[in-house]
């Protein structure tokens, strides 16, 4: 049975249905709290101080700073989308400012100069402990290396990301990484349900994205890990992001405009490609509401729903 760990300015908490028990801890960041699995454990089991989950004002589970790396173009759906042969796709990262973490119900704040806002709805691993350069992580030991899984969202400025090839800037604007509001730590069997996780985004309650990790995902998490820890090291309470379904604002054109885009000159090209996409009513707007959810079809791993406002600086 899954443990769902909550949290607020002043405390770790965890959630039990509606409830939420508080967890006694001198723990401040994500990782300490990894590290006093004791006061988690003990929280389960109590009752004492337990409070409706509705009266909490909750926080992002994952406190900054930590390391946020992500995967690019790792599921199916998305590849296409992005006018990708999947079967060409290999485990890539890149990195994410943790200054981009906010909270599971906050505003998603867009800088007066960006003008592409886009979302993608991803599952992030949380590390449990501290994993070195050549450590060999497999399907038995997932569990030993990470903690559990959040909801997060990768917001992107599209403009900016696309031309530059810049990930680093485009994704890492303050309030462009919403997570939470759970992080719900996994046994060992619960870890083999992984690929059963359903990932939905809605945008003022129009369904845009909606794959599982089974039938879509294009590298698991291992196999990705494989790579990765063969160059980053990782410590308890960094965040892993694992890649997004189809269903973004950004599609690839379609294939004779990007042959005759091929052929003009760079900056022409983006002008064109950009006055296009200006157009385009799946871009967020001023006001929209982003609502993200992550489970299994059962209920039996549930990671929660996160609604955040857009709002235009």
């Amino acid at each position: 049975m899954t443990t769902t760990v909550i949290r607020t300015a002043d405390r770790w908490w965890v959630q039990r249905d509606e409830v939420a028990v508080p967890i006694e801890t001198t723990a401040v960041t994500t990782g300490e709290l990894l590290g006093d699995r004791t006061a988690i454990d003990a929280a389960v089991g109590n009752e004492i101080g337990a409070t409706p989950v509705a009266d909490l004002e909750l926080l992002s589970p994952v406190t900054a700073p930590c390391r946020v790396v992500a995967q690019m173009v790792n599921y199916r759906s998305h590849a296409t989308d992005s006018g990708i042969n999947p079967d060409r796709v290999s485990a890539t990262f890149f990195r994410k400012a943790s200054g981009s973490i906010t909270g599971p119900f906050g505003d998603i704040v867009k800088p007066a100069h960006v003008r592409l806002l886009d979302y993608e709805v991803e599952i992030g691993l949380v590390a449990a402990t501290s994993i070195e350069v050549g450590t060999t992580i497999t399907a038995d030991t997932l569990g030993e290396f990470f903690a559990g899984v959040v909801i997060t969202n990768d917001v992107s400025a599209r403009d900016l990301q696309l031309p530059k090839t810049q990930f680093y800037e485009s994704k890492s604007y303050p309030t462009f990484t919403p997570v939470g509001p759970r992080l719900v730590l996994l046994t060992h069997e619960e870890w083999r349900r992984f690929d059963q996780l359903r990932l939905q985004l809605w945008v003022n309650g129009e369904r845009r994205q909606d794959g599982r990790v089974g039938a879509d995902m294009i590298i698991d998490p291992v196999s990705a890990l494989a790579v990765l820890t063969g160059f980053q090291r990782l410590d308890a309470g960094d965040l892993l992001l694992t890649g997004t379904p189809g269903g973004t604002a950004l599609s690839a054109p379609p294939k004779p405009i990007e042959i005759i885009g091929a052929l003009i000159p760079p900056h022409v090209k983006w002008a064109q490609f950009f006055k296009r996409q200006a157009s385009n009513p799946k871009y967020l707007q001023d006001g929209d509401v982003v609502e993200v959810r992550i489970a299994t079809d059962d209920g039996a791993i549930e990671l929660g729903r996160q609604r955040c406002h857009v709002r235009y600086a």
